[in-house]
């Protein structure tokens, strides 16, 4: 989530519009584009927290990036940012607006991480394992490390149902 307080007037403004305009779902795909690209572009992410760079060329590389991609909102709001000098902000402000979005959707997401792949019966099993009226969104990751079971955690919670975790209780209580 942004840290700061001008960003997170961004993200719910940008929410706002998007709804007033009934363009939450495009708003929400332009974000996650923006964030992602911004995340995985090493240069991309150097050059919009320059303070040696001047606003007028940072403006015209993300439009150069996203232009053609982007609905007229989003376009708008990426204007609107870089007049007011918070590009540094942008990949914070995309990703705190599908966070909000997902929280506007009633969706949560659950970091499934197991020593295998698992199969549609195990996913749906730990989603049901969830109880929850949620959509749940599944992020699934394989650590072999953990030798069996699994780990969940949605948000600051976690369910701990590996065998590298019984076999550390194990060897605590014969301790």
């Amino acid at each position: 989530m942004v840290q700061s307080l001008a960003g997170n007037r961004y993200v719910q403004s940008l929410l706002d519009l998007a709804l007033e305009q009934n363009q939450l779902d495009a708003v929400y795909n332009d974000m996650l584009l923006i964030g992602t690209t911004i995340k995985d572009s090493k240069d991309l992410s150097v050059l919009l927290n320059s303070p040696v760079v001047k606003t007028d060329k940072k403006f015209s590389v993300i439009t150069a990036v996203f232009g053609a991609k982007i609905g007229e909102v989003t376009s708008k709001f990426l204007q609107l940012v870089s007049t007011r000098k918070r590009e540094a902000l942008l990949e914070d402000i995309a990703f705190s607006f599908v966070a909000l979005y997902k929280k506007q959707k009633n969706i949560i997401v659950a970091e499934v991480t197991s020593a295998v792949k698992l199969d549609d019966v195990q996913k749906q099993n730990i989603i049901n394992l969830l109880k929850t009226n949620a959509t749940v969104e599944m992020v699934e990751k394989i650590d072999p490390s953990i030798i069996g079971g699994f780990i969940v955690r949605v948000d600051d919670k976690q369910i701990d149902a590996s065998i590298l975790r019984e076999l550390s209780n194990l060897r605590q209580a014969l301790n």
